[in-house]
């Protein structure tokens, strides 16, 4: 988080949340439509079943790190920026869960700081 004299750390940009999270398939369906490449072709290509990456691309299922690594073999697009988006999709996911963000707060510390 990055803090400056003065300013509220929420109000600067780089530390705010996007109102939606971004989903990794966003980022391949734009790839796609930049290369003209259609989806059955790609999930072909790197052979997995056309349906598994509709539903990656709609966002419906997460990118795991094989799957980021066969995008990465067939598009150039470092499995670790896919994992790192998916990361940070997962993450903010569940901080606007109230639920879970209920749960958090009431976990008492239970380790020591060494």
């Amino acid at each position: 988080m990055i803090t400056l004299p003065g300013i509220e750390p929420s109000m600067i940009a780089n530390n705010l949340t996007p109102f939606e999270p971004t989903h990794p398939g966003s980022l391949i369906r734009e790839e796609l439509e930049e290369r003209k490449l259609t989806q059955a072709k790609l999930a072909a290509q790197i052979g997995v079943s056309a349906s598994l990456l509709n539903e990656v691309i709609n966002g419906k299922r997460p990118v795991n790190t094989e799957l980021a690594l066969l995008l990465e073999a067939a598009l150039n697009i470092p499995a670790h920026m896919l994992l790192d988006l998916q990361w940070a999709y997962n993450m903010q996911l569940a901080k606007s869960d109230t639920s879970l963000m209920s749960r958090l707060a009431n976990i008492p510390q239970v380790a020591a700081i060494l």
